[in-house]
């Protein structure tokens, strides 16, 4: 039988406001400001992010100003005026030195469970949060907080889900000639195409209020997700359009199984330019960074290349695999890194000025360190393997390399989903433990534990002291990241 309270319980927790057992009584200003003084930088702007008041305290104290400018001191940066920049840019850029660094350098641990019973091929990751799917017949938003699934979107049994993209309102599906929209208060329609208009659909890519579809027959299809009408048709290649990415200065950037990459304009329908590979293989995957305004592709034949779009040259072409290259990312704002997979299994981090690759991650095939289980997952903790330049992947058993699909990146964390061989998603997380010369101590984030669910995460601590050797058996020389 359930507890009630009583009646005078309840006028004490009116009084002491407390609503379902959540306290909304607020803390004095002052008493934030000396809470917030103790954080270093980076748990500093987590809090700035928790809700309007405490971004408003953070802010009108100038708490990350102040650090800021002693994080520039410590480091013998010039104070001069001519010199300075501003305080929100340069902590951006030092946040991402970090995620730099920890990408390349950093200790790895995994945790992987089982999201979804006959596996996974795509994954997003936004605001916190992961939406998981394409294998069956249901999609899965997960917290990248607590590592719960939070909702369950199901696809309809008369179609197949192609490709998805969502944002904090909804979730656009592609499924094969029609586009579906779930609200993410679960609600769902789907709105068929215009008759003889949307031939089948490959990919999409979604900045609200348009999705745009890349199609079989080289088109690619805009949809006004409000009217729910397409509103326009754009030439992109002769072949399929296998991959799609959208800038925010109405660019669409589209390759093709034909090897070539076309790049339109939304506003004016126009072709902008065509790019194509060395190689003449088939755009697999792509993505486009508008911070350098730089666009890397992955091919069937495991190629990887970057284009500048401010003077349409290729600047570098590396074969980073032997097959075919799934995905690759990088986080929005980083300039430096990017992440790539594939068939072989093998997580690279690759310069996105050169394309050298600067480290590869496998699984390692120990046994779990800690495994758990709860209402939505058998959860496993593992560690992570760093290869040495010399090592040969083909030697590494496939249990350590899983194939991976897709790949999504966050601060410090990279999710790899896995076809339905493996059956499990992948999710990396890569903090620094100690701090190296060139970053002042207070920019350190300590490591923190994911917590349950069918996915896998690698946490990744400080770079140690520079280490030779490889063992696929264990930390001996260094090796075990």
């Amino acid at each position: 039988m359930e507890h009630r309270p009583s009646g005078g319980s309840t006028a004490m927790r009116k009084r002491s406001g407390v609503r379902g057992g959540t306290r909304t009584t607020w803390l004095e200003h002052d008493i934030l400001c000396i809470i917030f003084s103790f954080l270093d930088v980076f748990d500093l702007v987590r809090c700035s992010a928790v809700c309007k008041s405490w971004n408003a305290v953070i802010n009108k104290s100038e708490l990350l100003q102040a650090l800021y400018f002693k994080l520039r001191r410590d480091s013998g940066e010039s104070s001069s005026s001519g010199q300075r920049k501003s305080w929100e840019l340069g902590l951006q850029e030092i946040a991402m030195k970090h995620h730099s660094l920890c990408l390349q350098r950093g200790r790895v641990d995994i945790h992987q469970w089982k999201a979804h019973s006959v596996g996974v091929d795509q994954c997003r990751m936004k605001m916190g949060l992961l939406l998981t799917g394409v294998g069956d017949k249901v999609m899965r938003l997960w917290s990248l907080d607590s590592y719960k699934c939070q909702e369950e979107y199901h696809v309809p049994d008369t179609a197949t889900l192609v490709d998805f993209d969502f944002d904090e309102s909804k979730i656009v599906g592609l499924l094969g000639t029609r586009v579906g929209i779930w609200g993410r208060n679960g609600k769902r329609s789907i709105f068929p195409s215009r008759e003889g208009t949307f031939p089948k659909g490959l990919c999409l890519r979604y900045i609200d209020p348009e999705a745009v579809i890349g199609c079989q027959d080289g088109t690619a299809r805009v949809f006004d997700m409000y009217s729910r009408t397409c509103s326009r048709i754009i030439k992109m290649h002769s072949g399929p359009v296998t991959c799609l990415a959208l800038s925010d200065d109405q660019l669409i950037v589209s390759g093709s199984s034909l090897g070539s990459i076309s790049i339109s304009n939304l506003s004016s329908d126009q072709r902008v330019a065509t790019l194509r590979s060395t190689d003449s293989a088939g755009i697999r995957t792509l993505c486009f960074n508008p911070s350098s305004h730089l666009v890397f592709a992955g091919t069937t034949v495991g190629y990887t290349y970057c284009w500048d779009l401010r003077t349409m040259k290729s600047l570098w072409g590396t074969r980073v695999s032997s097959n075919v290259v799934y995905s690759l990312n990088h986080l929005q704002s980083d300039k430096s890194t990017l992440v790539v997979g594939g068939i072989d299994g093998v997580l690279r981090v690759l310069n996105q000025n050169t394309g050298k690759v600067l480290s590869r991650c496998v699984i390692s095939d120990e046994r779990p360190i800690i495994s758990s289980r709860d209402m939505h997952a058998f959860t496993e903790k593992k560690k992570g393997l760093k290869l040495l330049e010399e090592t040969e992947v083909d030697r590494i058993p496939r249990t350590c390399r899983p194939p991976i699909t897709c790949l999504a990146i966050g601060m410090k964390k990279v999710i790899t989903a896995h076809n339905s061989n493996i059956k499990i998603v992948f999710v990396l997380t890569m903090q620094l433990l100690y701090y190296l010369m060139d970053i002042p101590t207070m920019c350190g984030v300590s490591t923190t534990l994911v917590g349950s669910m069918s996915v896998v995460m690698w946490l990744t601590t400080s770079p140690r002291p520079k280490s030779t050797g490889a063992s696929m058996n264990g930390p001996a020389n260094g090796n075990l990241i």
